[in-house]
């Protein structure tokens, strides 16, 4: 089962085209999926928009009677979806934007990679179509480098991207960590770096897809803020665990030269060969071995015969 969660505020212009689209692809994909739209308090009639598509899609609609904001909206999805799933260790969850400028297209290329053997399947975006923001432009360069040195997946793409998919196993350990508090305390993009923070533990193997936003599809101005993003992001990066450099790989000495005594192949020489302490009795036996011996003597009787 393919779990889609979509959190929507005010999103009543896309959200019923997006569902449609979505229809279509997993059409074509043929893959069982469920629809689950956290509505965070709309205003503009996103709740009337979404009511008929509950008799015609897998679809569970949640409402806030307040808005909460994105980290809870999409902490909210989370627990939903891992209630839902009969199978975590093979189910997957794909978090959607509702504004319709993330392609659904692109959902059974982000499946395919969690069948392939991943446990988290980024996004990395390569292309923009419509105007955008020179904040933002420079917010999606400068912010990654904030979280330069946080225990993060680097196979996973972009970490403020919020479409991803997730092996819904990885996310119920995560919230498993947390013990009924919340999982995400970071708003904005920051909460989709969080959010790839706290499954990284728990991910054997990530990966990632190249996609691209379509800015023309959304019919309400963004709310993206650069400077609150920045903070966000910091915050998020003081607290963040840090990566752990590998340990340097041993040096194994080199072989001894050819011809070379027995004994100094083990002990080495100032050449590069490891220098090995000699054992207790070494020096004694040494110390006998080169003990000048008496000259022998002949056989009895046949010495210098005695003057006189």
């Amino acid at each position: 089962m393919i779990y889609i969660c979509i959190p929507a505020l005010d999103e009543a212009p896309t959200i019923g085209v997006l569902l449609w689209r979505v229809r279509q692809v997993m059409a074509e994909f043929r893959r069982d999926y469920h629809l689950i739209v956290l509505d965070d308090g709309s205003t503009d009639g996103t709740a009337e928009v979404l009511e008929p598509y509950t008799r015609v899609l897998p679809l569970d609609v949640i409402r806030n009677q307040t808005t909460q904001g994105y980290a809870a909206a999409v902490d909210r999805l989370l627990r939903e979806a891992v209630a839902h799933s009969t199978h975590p260790k093979r189910d997957a969850l794909v978090l959607l934007q509702g504004d319709f400028t993330e392609p659904p297209e692109e959902i059974p290329t982000l499946v395919r990679k969690l069948e392939g053997g991943a446990d988290v399947v980024g996004s990395t975006v390569t292309q923009v179509v419509g105007d955008v923001a020179r904040g933002m432009r420079w917010s999606r360069r400068g912010l990654p480098w904030l979280l330069s040195r946080a225990s993060l997946p680097k196979e996973a793409g972009d970490p403020f991207s919020g479409f991803r998919a997730y092996r819904v196993q990885v996310v119920k350990r995560a919230l498993g960590d947390r013990a009924g508090q919340p999982l995400l305390t970071r708003d904005g993009w920051a909460a989709n770096a969080e959010l790839l923070m706290a499954v990284a533990p728990h991910s054997r193997r990530a990966d990632e897809a190249q996609v691209g936003l379509r800015y023309t599809r959304r019919q309400r101005e963004s709310r993206f803020r650069a400077w609150p993003s920045v903070k966000e992001t910091w915050e998020l990066a003081r607290r963040a665990p840090r990566r752990v450099a590998p340990a340097p790989a041993a040096v194994e000495p080199p072989p001894p030269a050819p011809g070379k005594a027995p004994r100094e192949a083990a002990r080495g020489d100032a050449r590069g060969g490891a220098p090995r302490p000699a054992p207790e009795n070494e020096e004694r036996q040494d110390a006998v071995e080169n003990k000048p011996r008496p000259r022998r003597r002949g056989p009895r009787g046949r010495g210098r015969r005695p003057a006189g």
